[in-house]
């Protein structure tokens, strides 16, 4: 006696039923793999919306991209100001000074000496004052027919003898082979301050008279035996491609 038809069809549903979880199975790993895996990406990009940054961290990043831009354009301008500097004195020199560029420097470091393009042919002589943008530099420490030694003012063994002009205080400008040179007063009682302004002296006869030089960073009053002060250059020797040469 024969299957009846229905007990055939129930058979054949439970067979399916059983093989199919397999078959899904089967079909999704194949699909993961033919997408490589951007449907759950897709998937997971739609659960998180609700978490994702709204407009007030957008605002905040625009904001730090404007500042970003914003101080780049400073330092352009600045390194403009710098280079416009430099050609200006490389351009037509003022009466009494000689344009030269800077040829090479110590190996040591950049706070002793500089080496010039020019020298005894161009008029340059010893002891002549070395200007910067803004500022003395140093002087002509010895020369050659085409070239030029100079002694920067932070360089050991440097002293040049300077005043603070609104104090009318004297002092001694001594290089230490750093970046800041160090002022030592004659006076106990120098009356002066950071910001000062730090020049040659009036009664200097190596120099010109009230050359600009520094600004006063800090004042130790508690030396002995006199106050000390530490003095940043107006023309940074490290910054410096072209000089001018005052000439005696």
């Amino acid at each position: 006696m024969g299957a009846s038809p229905s007990w055939q069809a129930s058979f054949r549903w439970r067979h399916w039923r059983g093989i199919l979880p397999w078959l899904l199975l089967v079909g999704a790993l194949g699909l993961v793999r033919w997408s490589k895996g951007a449907g759950f990406a897709d998937a997971y990009a739609l659960l998180s919306r609700p978490f994702w940054p709204g407009s007030a961290q957008r605002e905040w990043i625009l904001a730090g991209s404007q500042l970003e831009q914003q101080a780049k354009l400073l330092l352009l301008e600045q390194d403009n100001q710098r280079l416009r500097g430099l050609l200006a004195l490389g351009q037509a020199p003022k009466s009494g000074r000689i344009s030269a560029a800077v040829i090479s420097r110590t190996p040591q470091g950049w706070s002793q000496q500089l080496m010039l393009g020019k020298g005894q042919l161009d008029g340059i002589a010893q002891d002549d004052a070395v200007m910067g943008p803004g500022g003395l530099l140093g002087r002509i420490q010895s020369v050659t027919p085409t070239t030029a030694l100079v002694q920067l003012l932070t360089a050991p063994g440097s002293r040049v003898g300077v005043w603070i002009p609104r104090s009318n205080r004297h002092g001694l400008l001594v290089g230490m082979g750093t970046s800041r040179p160090q002022l030592k007063f004659i006076d106990k009682d120098p009356n002066a301050f950071p910001g000062d302004l730090v020049s040659i002296s009036p009664a200097s006869t190596l120099m010109p008279a009230n050359l600009p030089i520094g600004v006063i960073q800090s004042v130790d009053n508690r030396a002995v035996p006199a106050p000390l002060a530490a003095v940043q250059l107006i023309a940074a020797p490290e910054a410096i491609d072209w000089v001018q040469v005052q000439i005696r």
